[in-house]
């Protein structure tokens, strides 16, 4: 899908300004609502936009301590570890992956030896093999977006240089 500059612009705005209404953005970029509706809709539809919810800290929900778990599940059982792994409420995202591992799921705790109970957990669902736990001493870079928006913005532009920093 082409993103255009008032495509990033648009986006930009969205994850600056989240709770701004679909007026205020159309009269902010200086465009008309009708517009700024079919470009939302057609960001949507493509799934360049794929949620509009808040952002939740698991910290702030008492779950501060976060892992990568990495499972080896036995062959042909992918989809079922899958599975069980969706039915688990402190993994939060998995990923099957190349690599050390089959698995990679985001796993958060109330401490650590909830992490422990929740690593147990997931070594005795059927069809893991093992695991392999990395625990998170502090995030570098917070999830964002909004250098990737800028980056396609300058290149929408035709702008291929770095930004400055």
């Amino acid at each position: 899908m082409a993103v255009d500059e008032l495509d990033t612009r648009i986006l930009r705005l969205l994850l600056e300004q989240p709770r701004t209404s679909v007026r205020e953005y159309a009269r902010i970029l200086g465009v008309a609502r009708g517009t700024l509706q079919a470009r939302l809709d057609r960001l949507e539809r493509d799934g360049v936009i794929t949620g509009t919810g808040p952002s939740l800290s698991p910290a702030a929900l008492g779950h501060p301590v976060l892992a990568f778990v990495h499972i080896e599940v036995t062959q042909g059982h992918l989809d079922d570890v899958g599975d069980a792994l969706a039915a688990v409420p402190e993994i939060i995202e998995a990923f099957s992956i190349t690599g050390g591992g089959d698995l990679l799921t985001r796993v958060v705790a109330r401490d650590n030896g909830h992490l422990e109970d929740v690593i147990q957990a997931l070594i005795s669902l059927p069809g893991v093999v093992r695991t392999r736990t990395e625990v998170v001493l502090r995030e570098r870079v917070p999830r964002r977006m909004l250098p990737l928006v800028e980056s396609i913005g300058r290149t929408a532009r035709g702008d291929h240089s770095r930004p400055q920093g």
